[in-house]
């Protein structure tokens, strides 16, 4: 552990972004008390825009970018984490205020630390990542609100990304009847080979600025956030759940109270970052278990290594990635 592969992005005005792949040492990487020895991570839209410098993502220069790391603990001063335990971090601040996961060393904070259920290995916790960990929370939050699958269908909007992509196949596993919304008119077989019942194109969508529109979801998630997010509290049913989670097509929530005070609509706001952990501990157990996707190897489309990691970043800007890129750290 003398130096290790680390892909760090730096910045010297906090405006003009480099990141680049450098050989640094254990000391170079911030405050933790568990050090793990990384085997795998994920790229999530969030990586891109730090990495790219699209979007403030980083509080702080240098940072290790990646928001996820799955790995063994090679040395830990919490007592609830051993030597040799195989872990999870996702989220919890990685590649925001802490150095992350895109290296093949992290030192975290031991809360952070999620040990890898049974029924998972740790190439598969990466398959999934911050993208499977969020659309599980979605689901778990909705289904704490009385979500069931007799109430009606699900939509998804942002449907082919990773998110969307893992939110489909676990939604259809549970016995939801789920439409899959997206731009990309070429996704319909991929997304009906995920569980998804009915593919609506984002485009077609007849989207009023009535405050109460025809009832049509049980419940939504949604990854764009904008006018189908505010379309969404307008077309649900009464008492159904939306999952609020991206804003890539706006921050702007246009509606009206009428959907909460007249149907009983829940806005339910689904963070993955600042997670309780035990409440991340017992998602990630359900994802091991009756929410763990059956078509993983659709959703995960390619696996890359640190070396080439800077070359991925522009599709995902582009909106020309679908599913999840699994990053190799040994």
């Amino acid at each position: 552990m003398d130096s290790f592969k680390a892909f760090r992005i730096h910045s010297a005005d906090g405006k003009h972004i480099e990141a680049r792949l450098e050989t640094i040492g254990i000391e170079d990487l911030c405050a933790g008390d568990v050090v793990i020895r990384g085997a795998y991570s994920s790229i999530n839209y969030k990586d891109a825009l730090a990495a790219t410098g699209t979007g403030r993502i980083l509080r702080k220069f240098p940072l290790v970018g990646g928001v996820d790391i799955a790995g063994t603990v090679v040395s830990s001063d919490d007592e609830r984490i051993a030597e040799g335990d195989a872990v999870i971090v996702n989220g919890c601040g990685l590649s925001e205020t802490h150095d992350g996961g895109f290296a093949e060393y992290a030192r975290v904070k031991g809360e952070w630390v999620t040990p890898l259920p049974e029924g998972l290995d740790l190439r598969t916790a990466m398959a999934l990542g911050t993208a499977g960990f969020t659309a599980a929370l979605a689901i778990y939050r909705m289904e704490q609100n009385g979500q069931a699958p007799e109430q009606g269908p699900i939509a998804v909007s942002g449907a082919t990304g990773g998110v969307g992509s893992f939110a489909i196949d676990m939604l259809s596993r549970r016995g939801y009847d789920v439409t899959a919304i997206t731009r990309k008119d070429t996704a319909d077989e991929y997304l009906r080979s995920l569980g998804a019942h009915d593919i609506l194109n984002l485009a077609a969508l007849e989207i009023t600025s009535k405050p109460l529109d025809k009832a049509i979801w049980a419940g939504a998630i949604d990854n764009l956030g904008g006018d189908i997010l505010g379309w969404f509290t307008r077309t649900t049913k009464p008492y159904g759940n939306i999952a609020s989670i991206g804003l890539v097509a706006g921050i702007e929530l246009p509606t009206t109270v009428m959907p909460f005070i007249l149907r009983g609509v829940s806005l339910l706001g689904i963070h993955s970052v600042e997670v309780p952990r035990a409440l991340r501990i017992a998602v990630w157990n359900r994802i091991a278990a009756d929410l763990h996707p059956e078509h993983i190897d659709r959703i995960v489309t390619r696996e890359v290594s640190l070396e080439e990691l800077a070359g991925v970043f522009p599709a995902y800007i582009d909106g020309q990635v679908t599913g999840r890129t699994i990053v190799r750290l040994g």
